[in-house]
């Protein structure tokens, strides 16, 4: 795109004000009215399912009591757990069973122990539990002149357990890098050479692996993996799809009653340059956190992402530089009684926005934790400023260097935003200090914020009418090719996840409750890696991302 060619397309002085709207068209939502019917009895848990549901999960609880810490079954059993999504209902036990594994981890990955899928497997999940771990264990795979052993090129689930391995590395860990590039080359050979089953496996983990993968969609991809696997327990499995099942059936209703205020708001008509998304928004929902107890978080997340999404529109699309000015202005007042001085279309959008503020502060009132809606505000301003500064750029001509975008777009990818509503949604459990830290923007948000940026920006490079990263580096790298910044841009998301990874490391200065904190920044990576991997899955909805939300929200196990 030619940022100076659109300036003059975007001046007032010389078109019309309705020649000054960009020139876009989104699909219409996909589902329209479908989660409308689910607030039926579609959506009731019966009597028998609660009490099998129960049975089930003390079953499991008992396999896991029964396995010793220190086996291999052990581990195998935990990752099962985990991957199948219902981690949640065993964290206490699985904490301190992985505790005890930290505990006598350098005794059990001494030379005696050989197994690479072992020593891999708790690499992974001690790292993923925020134990340092060193990756020296690995070198014990390597032959006399440093490589890794070909030996290893026919151990599937080794290589397996490599490559996710390697997914946890941090700065300056050339063995894991080593690791990454020998398990990701051997496992793309071994497509050709192996069963339809293992087949799907390694597709699976080279497309998204499980750093990567937002729970709820993994979790429906593994238990079709799982079920295929001769040595898979019944009752895991049977539990796992029955939980699946009812928290579906309470995701529906949820989205149900969302649903109905969206209506309401009839966006449709009155803001019909909008992308409407509301599905697709309580799905990124889904993403940041699932389980049942953060059910009224995940409506109130539901309606600032939406509200987030209209906004971005009027600024990328639809609102003139006059008419941008005067709607920070008023979202700066954070007033009413200014609602008057927006143009139509505007005050529609400032209203619900408002709405949505004051029913988060009474629920939040519920709990006397009203106060804490302040910060989603003052974040709520934070992200206005960053549109605002993007907008003008465009509307002037200036293009600025990569450095000065990022300080800028960072802000803009919403990350911070959306952990502060998130937090919001879950006041009882999280301490003001928890919001003061978001608001710090740590290093683990800013590595979620750079991923979600740079993916967003090289997707949307050449269909988008605004400025992106990929056009800052190549105005500041004269003769740049659209491939090489790419390249570029994509070793920063590689850095980003290091980053990320590296900060899960060091939880001391996170404050309570750190495991929710810490989870909510990589979910939100999570979510924008699958979003924005191929294309803007969230704005193209129809192309991939329909299917995933069809598995997770509408088709039960």
């Amino acid at each position: 795109m030619d940022i100076h060619a659109s300036v003059d397309l975007f001046s007032t002085k010389s078109v019309g004000i309705e020649n000054v709207r960009r020139s876009v068209t989104y699909h219409p939502t996909i589902w329209g009215d479908y989660f409308l019917d689910y607030d039926s009895h579609l959506t009731d848990i019966l009597p028998h399912e609660e009490q099998e549901h129960q049975s089930l999960k003390e079953e499991v609880k008992k396999l896991l009591a029964d396995a010793p810490d220190d086996s291999l079954h052990k581990l195998d059993l935990i990752e099962a757990i985990q991957r199948l999504g219902v981690g949640y209902h065993f964290v206490t036990k699985i904490e301190n069973s992985l505790k005890c594994v930290y505990n006598t981890y350098n005794k059990n990955c001494g030379k005696q122990d050989t197994n690479l899928h072992s020593i891999a497997l708790q690499f992974r999940l001690l790292r993923q539990q925020g134990y340092y771990v060193s990756c020296d264990v690995f070198n014990k795979f390597k032959d006399h002149k440093g490589n890794f052993d070909e030996s290893l090129i026919s151990n599937v689930q080794g290589l397996l357990s490599l490559y996710e391995a390697a997914q946890l590395r941090v700065h300056g860990e050339e063995t894991l890098e080593e690791a990454l590039e020998f398990s990701t080359t051997q496992l793309n050979s071994l497509l050709l050479h192996v069963g339809n089953s293992r087949s799907t496996r390694i597709k699976e983990a080279l497309e998204i692996p499980i750093r990567k993968t937002v729970t709820r969609q993994g979790a429906r991809k593994f238990i079709s993996i799982y079920q295929e696997d001769e040595s898979h327990n019944e009752i895991l499995l049977n539990f796992a799809k029955l939980d699946f099942n009812l928290l579906q059936k309470s995701h529906q209703r949820e989205l149900s009653e969302v649903t109905r205020w969206w209506k309401a708001l009839d966006v449709e008509n009155k803001l019909p340059f909008a992308r409407d998304r509301l599905v697709e928004c309580y799905f990124w929902t889904l993403a940041i956190y699932f389980e049942p107890q953060y059910s009224i978080g995940r409506k109130m997340l539901t309606k600032v992402i939406v509200m987030i999404s209209i906004i971005d529109d009027i600024f990328d699309v639809y609102g003139t530089l006059d008419e941008l000015t005067l709607f920070v202005d008023a979202i700066e007042r954070w007033d009413s009684s200014v609602i008057d001085q927006l143009p139509t279309y505007m005050q529609h959008c400032y209203k619900a926005l408002l709405d949505v503020y004051v029913e988060i502060e009474e629920e939040l009132g519920k709990i006397e934790k009203s106060c804490l809606v302040h910060y989603v505000i003052e974040e709520t301003k934070r992200l206005m400023r960053t549109y605002f500064q993007e907008a003008k750029w465009v509307y002037s001509g200036y293009i600025p260097t990569l450095e000065e975008y990022l300080k800028v777009g960072k802000l803009s990818s919403v990350c911070l935003l959306l952990s502060a509503a998130a937090l919001a949604g879950i006041g009882e459990l999280v301490s003001k200090e928890a919001f003061e830290w978001f608001a710090s923007d740590p290093l683990i948000l800013q590595g979620s914020e750079i991923i979600g940026r740079l993916m967003n920006d090289m997707v949307g490079f050449g269909s988008e009418h605004k400025i992106t990263a990929v056009e800052c580096y190549m105005n500041q790298n004269k003769g740049a090719s659209k491939e090489e910044a790419f390249a570029e841009l994509q070793e920063l998301v590689t850095n980003a996840w290091k980053d990320i990874n590296e900060e899960c490391l060091h939880t001391t200065a996170v404050p309570a409750p750190t495991t929710l904190l810490l989870e909510i920044s990589v979910n939100h990576a999570r979510i924008e890696h699958l979003v924005y991997r191929d294309i803007d899955d969230y704005t193209k909805s129809e192309v991939k991302l329909k299917d995933i939300i069809t598995c997770i929200l509408v088709l039960p196990v």
